[in-house]
């Protein structure tokens, strides 16, 4: 076996530089992006929050409604910033920990704040008055308050990237292992259940890997279909956070597309129909008949039930404009094929829905619509009988 000579590069040594490079320039970005971010947070809390607690032109409720814990986060970062001006990341990421469940509570206000922005400035001469005037000082460089609102949830997908990078680049001889040696696996789930993340304590050695080469915390090259992850503690606890908050983001999204969904639904059956499904597409189809011409159809695809209805006739007094529901299929019992159009081209497609009791025939001249339906209604179906 060739020894290494002292003018041949250990390949060890190389690795340990290429992590070390990767995790300063990282530390670097998360200083920068730090001072900006804290900056933007400072603007906000001054010039609105600040003056229009002393001014009144909002009653509190309404003001905590519109910024929820915005100067708590505020302050969080200002005890967070010294630490990575200092180099001294690991320490202030874990201190920082603890901070964290106020991005959840601003994620879970996020739908209310945006109401109350919106009906304030619709009926509060005062304060629509005081937003534009704020929004033209130079410092916020011509944005809105209502581009600002979000900052909190971008940062803190900024904050998981980063925390992750600087975990994968982190070794064991690091100053801030200690604040990083915490370690949980990550079980990937398949890709449609990937909002379902799952951290246990890690149970098992890594492996000789470890103990040669001195990797980082974090080594992507375990990753992979069924593979175990290893996350330090800081950037496990940020990634849950920014999970978390991606759900509730998720879900707040869901209940505006079902109020959509419900308002276009007529009629004493309608009432209740959708209520507490997760909402994935709709459009038009052609329902093909065993006789006679196919019928145009609007179906709405929930998580675990397709629904579909014929639009009201647009001289209805009080109806136009609406859906009738004719039909509500659970996904748990159908069975898809696609009876042609697999191959593309302008003639579109036919798909076939089987259930106990009936059976479906769609039909699309799109064949990229077509295309996209059976994948969503796969999905769908997989999600109920798994």
């Amino acid at each position: 076996m060739e020894i290494p000579g002292p003018s041949t590069p250990c390949p060890v040594q190389e690795q340990r530089a290429r992590w070390e490079r990767k995790r300063a320039c990282t530390a670097r970005e998360l200083l920068e992006t730090e001072r900006r971010y804290q900056e933007q947070l400072g603007l906000v809390a001054t010039y609105f929050v600040g003056i229009l607690r002393a001014k009144g032109t909002l009653r509190p409720p309404e003001r905590q409604a519109l910024f929820g814990p915005w100067e708590l986060i505020y302050g969080a970062s200002q005890e967070l910033l010294p630490y990575l001006e200092g180099g001294r990341w690991g320490q202030g990421l874990e201190g920082f920990c603890p901070h964290l469940e106020l991005y959840t509570q601003f994620a879970a206000n996020a739908e209310r704040s945006r109401t109350t922005l919106q009906e304030q400035l619709k009926k509060n001469k005062r304060f629509r008055r005081f937003v534009r005037l704020q929004e033209g000082r130079p410092e916020f460089g011509g944005l809105q308050l209502q581009d600002l609102l979000p900052l909190p949830l971008q940062r803190l997908q900024q904050y998981e990237n980063l925390a992750i990078a600087l975990a994968e680049n982190t070794g064991p001889n690091s100053p801030d292992h200690e604040q990083l040696t915490s370690m949980f696996l990550l079980l990937h789930s398949s890709p449609w259940r990937l909002l379902l993340l799952l951290f246990k304590k890690l149970d098992s050695d890594p492996g000789p890997l470890w103990n040669s080469l001195s990797p980082p915390l974090f080594t992507q090259s375990w990753a992979g279909s069924g593979a175990w992850n290893i996350i330090p503690g800081a950037a496990r606890r940020i990634s849950d956070t920014a999970q978390r908050v991606h759900t509730i983001s998720q879900k707040q999204k869901n209940d505006q597309h079902l109020q959509r969904v419900q308002a276009l639904l007529s009629g004493r059956q309608a009432k209740g129909l959708i209520s507490g499904r997760w909402f994935l597409r709709q459009g038009w189809l052609l329902v093909v008949p065993p006789r006679g011409e196919p019928r145009p159809r609007m179906f709405f695809l929930f998580s675990d039930a397709l629904l579909m209805a014929k639009p009201r006739p647009p001289l209805h007094l009080l109806q136009s404009g609406t859906f009738a529901c004719q039909a509500l299929y659970p996904m748990a019992e159908c069975q898809l094929h696609r009876v042609f159009g697999h191959s593309g081209g302008p003639c579109g497609g036919l798909l076939s829905l089987s259930f106990p009791h009936e059976k479906l025939l769609l039909m699309s001249t799109d064949q990229e619509e077509l295309s996209h339906w059976y994948h969503s209604l796969t999905l769908a179906s997989s999600s109920q009988k798994n």
